[in-house]
């Protein structure tokens, strides 16, 4: 009946059947109440509906189980479930027997979608009984899912060792709500106690470990799916802290003033994981005083003692004027002095110890040692006032540079005048450069026209030069005048070095080179094909000396006049050494700021230090480097020659901004190195893109970012480079400062038209690492970005190459080429970049004419009563540091000169020397002629 009753018609028809089916079994037998349950039991639920959630289309199954129950139904949101809807099955409780009902029904995706009401879909179970009806718990069914955005993600950081790390991840939105769990470099975190992960899904260290630097990533899931954050870096570093100072250094010097140091290391502890460098000097430097040894001196003679009865008499003196002191030497010589004082006769128990000499005899030999005496004493003093009278009439005749007129007469007022011209390699030369923060590379000491520097001197001034003789098979003479000079470079004949010596170098050619008078100097002698620049150049030099140079590179060698022996000459060589510098120092902080530079050869005998000038990319406006020059030993060796802000008589170094020039006597292999101080020690770095078409691509078209140390030989090697393979400098070449502080350089291309032109994927920015380019080593770093254009009518290019440092300096190059443009030829990257001309010898190598220089050196070699000394003058030239280095020459004044013609080889420019020599003449002459007017002595020295 109940059955029938359940299925008969609707829900609302079902429930008045169940009622009266409920009445009636209530009056049924008590067998049938037996099986179904005691008297006064109601329906009991063995498992009730759980809350579940539909993953994608998949339905899901609510299950109810009760007992006793003679039936049980769902009612989902209100509604009873229809009974076809339903699965049921009894069983009996083998120990109650007692039957046991279960039911069970589908819920699909689209019953919960089409649901609409103010709560989730839910349903529960109705189970009835002889004594009435049991009611389950509601069970809600929803649809899972969960977002692929994450609310909030983790943001890599930077914290100190035993800093708090704290990482914020808010998951996905989803249903049910995703778990979180975080991953360091793919591998779960282990919660050990340092390590909280339970704080709202934030990982937190309280302090952190080196170990706890890495990649983390927040897994968010729930029954749906998995979900990535983005990946957090965290990176724990280690501020660098000072090791203790070691001891002093010994003084530098043996006797007198010096300087020592001591150092200490930023190692305690390193800087780790880009920690901040320890602030402060690494290095101190004191003053120290180191006593002189004195060398004792001899007293006085005390007087004659008494003549004694063996017929002696005694003096003495003591070694006390000085006494030694500080391991000073002894007084040579006898303490302590014994003579006969009788002339030879002296009686002893009456009897004649010495045969008696006549008295006559000793008279006579007396008046002659006094008249010897008094003659030499008179031809002394006639010698000492005829030198006197020699030297002051010939200061009367143009000694005295200051004085005389003759040495203004050799200077004479002019000035140069050049114009800028644009790069011949830029592909539009008409389109002006940025001067504020560019500078166009010129070319490094090209010799100029020599012209120019006989308008500085008079004719009778520039003598001609004498003959040059090579021995051998046959013998040449050439003559260099004043009127029409040629200058020819020849091998020397073995003969012409110094017995026992020979040139200790192989394969070096020597190209013979001639200068005219004209308007152009030097003939152009461009290569026909690209050749990499020469590294090796050769002359052959005597006693007028002259100048080595190699072209386009900041590299140049002075030998000064005089400086090799008369009758004797030299074939000297300068090579840029091109190996693996790496082995420069064993000291990892050093790096290379100039181009190792050779030049010998090694048996060279100079009577005088020769200049040599080097360039180099040390930014050095602050003092944050120590820069020493170190000299090649054997086996890869090097020792370090003198640190450039120390005194030494070895060697002299003029630092400059973009140059260093050294005085030097001993051939060899020489480098700058350079120590940085603190993270502000920056070098300069040269900035350059250059372009060409794609061979592979006939729309392709690469664009080459060249980053390297501004010496203008690694400029050379890159621009020879690009020369070689077709490619065309398209924008001016700009300077940016690299800072050691542990920061990268990136590349970045910008403003592409992006209807034009697309660009390789993922090239768009490209990196240098620190040391990369730190360390460079003078080679070029190179990147490159590949563009192609989308048809063959786009023939313009614009867009920008950023170059930047990390917290540091940023410069912009400007691109604005036709992709199509064919240049013919090669066109040299310097402006005179075709200069041949390697040496000169002569009066031709130098700025000062040779006898204005010798009116120089005469003058301030010796002191006088006018104070016109070498000191002054290096005082007024500015090259007044390390005069210790100049005492210790012959001729200080001639050394000094040296180092000025050094300094202004570009310049050409006698003008600053001129000025120094007329301010050292006005202020002496006000000093010695008391009571005349500076307009007076201005007009008498003019």
């Amino acid at each position: 009946v109940l059955f029938a009753v359940v299925s008969s018609g609707s829900p609302r028809g079902s429930l008045r059947g169940l009622q009266w089916v409920l009445i009636k079994m209530k009056n049924s037998s008590r067998g049938e109440a037996l099986q179904h349950g005691q008297s006064g039991t109601l329906p009991h639920f063995l498992e009730e509906p759980d809350d579940a959630y539909i993953v994608k289309s998949n339905p899901i199954k609510l299950r109810c189980q009760a007992r006793p129950a003679l039936q049980i139904f769902f009612k989902c949101n209100g509604e009873w479930v229809h009974q076809s809807q339903h699965m049921s099955r009894e069983h009996t409780d083998l120990t109650t027997g007692l039957k046991i009902r279960e039911v069970l029904i589908n819920v699909s995706r689209q019953q919960v979608e089409d649901f609409h009401g103010p709560e989730d879909y839910w349903c529960l179970c109705v189970a009835w009984s002889h004594l009435g009806t049991s009611k389950s718990r509601k069970a809600t069914v929803r649809i899972a899912y969960l977002r692929k955005n994450f609310e909030q993600d983790p943001q890599g950081t930077e914290v100190p060792l035993k800093g708090m790390i704290v990482l914020h991840c808010r998951p996905p939105e989803g249903v049910p709500v995703a778990e979180v769990e975080w991953l360091k470099n793919e591998e779960p975190v282990n919660s050990d106690g340092i390590v909280d992960t339970r704080a709202d899904h934030n990982l937190i260290i309280s302090e952190a470990r080196l170990s706890d630097s890495g990649n983390y990533t927040c897994l968010a899931s729930n029954i749906v799916a998995k979900r990535r954050s983005a990946t957090a870096t965290v990176v724990v570093y280690v501020n660098g802290g000072w090791s203790s100072w070691t001891d002093w250094s010994p003084c530098n010097v043996r006797c007198g003033r010096g300087v020592q140091k001591r150092s200490r290391t930023c190692t305690n502890p390193a800087p780790l994981n880009g920690g901040a460098f320890c602030e402060g000097m690494s290095v101190q430097k004191s003053t120290c005083n180191t006593l002189c040894p004195v060398d004792g001196g001899w007293g006085e003679w005390t007087e004659w003692t008494v003549c004694s009865a063996e017929c002696e008499r005694q003096r003495s003196r003591e070694c006390t004027a000085p006494e030694p002191k500080h391991g000073g030497r002894l007084c040579d010589g006898a303490a302590l002095a014994v003579e006969n004082c009788t002339g030879g006769l002296c009686t002893q128990n009456r009897k004649l110890l010495h045969d008696a000499k006549p008295q006559g005899v000793e008279s006579s030999s007396d008046v002659a040692l006094y008249s010897g005496l008094a003659a030499g004493v008179v031809t002394v003093v006639v010698m000492i006032i005829a030198v006197t009278l020699y030297r002051k009439n010939q200061s009367e005749y143009g000694v005295d540079v200051i004085d005389s007129s003759a040495l203004t007469g050799g200077f004479q007022s002019f000035s140069f005048k050049t114009s800028r011209q644009g790069n011949p390699l830029l592909i539009s030369s008409s389109i002006q450069p940025d001067l504020t923060v560019s500078r166009t590379y010129t070319s490094p000491m090209c010799f100029q026209d020599s012209i120019d520097k006989e308008l500085m001197a008079e004719r009778s001034l520039l003598d001609p030069l004498p003959d040059l003789k090579v021995k051998g098979q046959s013998s040449f003479m050439v003559s260099l005048g004043v009127a029409e000079r040629a200058e020819y470079h020849v091998m020397s004949h073995p003969q012409t070095f110094p017995r026992g010596m020979a040139p200790d170098y192989s394969g070096v050619a020597v190209e013979a080179t001639l200068g005219r008078r004209e308007k152009s100097l030097f003939i152009s002698q461009a290569p026909l094909t690209p050749t990499r620049p020469p590294h090796k150049t050769t002359g052959v030099f005597g006693h007028a000396g002259g100048r080595l140079v190699v072209p386009n590179t900041g590299i140049s060698l002075l030998v000064p006049h005089g400086g090799i022996a008369e009758d004797t000459t030299w074939e000297m060589y300068m090579i840029i050494n091109q190996e693996d510098s790496s082995t420069v120092s064993e000291d990892e902080r050093e790096i290379l700021l100039s181009p190792e530079v050779t030049y010998g050869p090694l048996g060279l005998d100079l009577s005088c230090p020769i200049a040599m000038t080097v360039a180099h990319c040390a930014e050095v406006a602050a003092d944050n480097w120590t820069i020493r020059l170190k000299r090649h030993i054997q086996d890869n060796k090097w020792e370090e020659v003198m640190s450039v802000d120390e005194e030494s008589t070895s060697c002299y170094c003029l630092l400059e901004a973009q140059s260093c020039h050294l005085l030097l006597r001993r051939p060899g292999r020489y480098v700058l190195v350079g120590e940085p101080l603190s993270q502000e020690a920056a070098k300069r770095l040269r900035l350059a893109v250059f372009g060409s078409p794609d061979t592979s691509n006939p729309l392709g078209f690469t664009l080459r970012v060249y980053c390297v140390d501004d010496t203008p030989h690694a400029f050379q090697e890159v621009a020879v480079g690009e020369r070689s393979r077709g490619g065309r400098l398209l924008e001016e070449p700009k300077m940016l400062l690299f800072r050691g502080n542990t920061f990268s350089l990136q590349v970045s291309i910008q403003d592409v038209p992006q209807l034009l032109w697309s660009i390789k994927p993922f090239t768009t920015c490209q990196e240098f690492s620190f040391s990369q380019v730190w360390a460079s080593n003078q080679r070029p770093l190179q990147c490159a970005f590949s563009l192609e254009r989308y048809s063959h009518s786009s023939s313009q290019l614009s867009c920008k190459i950023s170059i930047r440092q990390v917290k540091g300096q940023e410069q912009i190059l400007q691109v604005y080429t036709s992709v199509v443009e064919n240049e013919k030829g090669v066109v040299p990257f310097f402006t005179q970049s075709d200069c041949t001309v390697t040496s000169q010898t002569g009066s031709r190598a130098f700025k000062i004419p040779l006898s204005i220089r010798q009116r120089i050196c005469a003058t301030f070699d010796t002191a006088n009563a006018k104070g016109k000394d070498w000191q002054l003058l290096a005082q007024k030239l500015h090259i007044d540091r390390n005069l210790c280095y100049f005492a210790c020459q012959e001729s200080p004044s001639a050394v000094i000169l040296s180092l000025w013609e050094a300094q202004h080889q570009d310049s050409g420019d006698l003008d600053s020397l001129a000025s120094a020599l007329e301010e050292i003449s006005k202020v002496q002459s006000r000093t010695t002629t008391p009571g005349r007017s500076n307009e007076e002595l201005d007009t008498e020295f003019t």
